[in-house]
């Protein structure tokens, strides 16, 4: 999976679509799965939350990438 690939994704959904973007916030987990379309494990998942908001918020999605590598 490529988790920049699908922060990027997200981030535009959350930015495009209101709907979407409560969606993430009352469920970020739900909605960042409803996107890739895959189960993702919740250890992932968390990482790429964090990775949509740090990028909604103004922060690099590459500062979010490095700490997600570290997972593996």
């Amino acid at each position: 999976m490529d988790i920049k690939k699908q922060i990027d994704t997200i981030v535009g959904k959350v930015k495009a679509d209101p709907d979407f973007a409560n969606k993430f916030k009352e469920n970020p987990e739900k909605a960042v799965e409803s996107v890739s379309g895959i189960d993702i494990p919740d250890g992932m998942v968390d990482k790429v939350v964090e990775g949509v908001k740090a990028a909604i918020k103004g922060g690099k999605v590459s500062d979010a990438i490095d700490s997600i590598k570290k997972l593996f």
